[in-house]
């Protein structure tokens, strides 16, 4: 499949092994979501793909535990994505990469924060975005826990210290996408 090709031109070894494995779990719940909701066809397939690719700008962050020596913060993964992703001609994938953050950031909350990353909003736009962005949030790439799924209340009380209206977006998709 191109999209592992691609994540191998970017990640090796570890990273690789990691974030494949992280990404393939997530494609899984992304694409077990879509079908709930009627999605087929080339939707399916931009949310495997999308899925698989949503961690590619992890190649540029420093995260030691998970084998990577770049120089930028973890938090500048999804923008880096982006980058990677519409520098490879792929733009709609690399929205996912900037979008997936939590249930998102807006440019408010990236000032506020003083976050290093551009100032606009970064939150899901698309059903495609929000379903795996959605996914994202059950997994993690911590080795040796890579294919625990996380609960909706360990994925609640994660997201809680960011707000109660982060909780609200993950309530909301928990209704939306039918999920127990």
């Amino acid at each position: 499949m191109w999209v592992i090709e691609l994540l191998a031109r970017y990640l090796e070894d570890k990273p690789f092994e990691i974030v494949l494995e992280h990404s393939r779990h997530v494609a899984d719940l992304a694409l077990e979501v879509g079908a709930r909701l009627g999605m087929t066809g080339a939707d399916l397939l931009f949310i495997e793909e999308a899925s698989l690719l949503h961690d590619i700008g992890v190649c540029q962050v420093h995260a030691p535990g998970l084998g990577l020596h770049g120089i930028h913060p973890y938090i500048m993964h999804g923008v880096l994505g982006r980058a990677i992703l519409d520098r490879e001609g792929y733009p709609f994938h690399a929205l996912v990469c900037e979008r997936h953050t939590g249930v998102g950031l807006t440019r408010e909350e990236i000032i506020r924060q003083r976050l290093p990353l551009p100032h606009r909003d970064m939150c899901p736009q698309s059903l495609s975005e929000r379903i795996i962005c959605f996914a994202d949030l059950f997994y993690s790439k911590k080795p040796g826990r890579l294919g625990e799924r996380k609960s909706v209340a360990q994925v609640r009380k994660k997201l809680l210290p960011f707000g109660e209206e982060k909780v609200a977006v993950f309530d909301a998709w928990l209704s939306q996408f039918k999920y127990e």
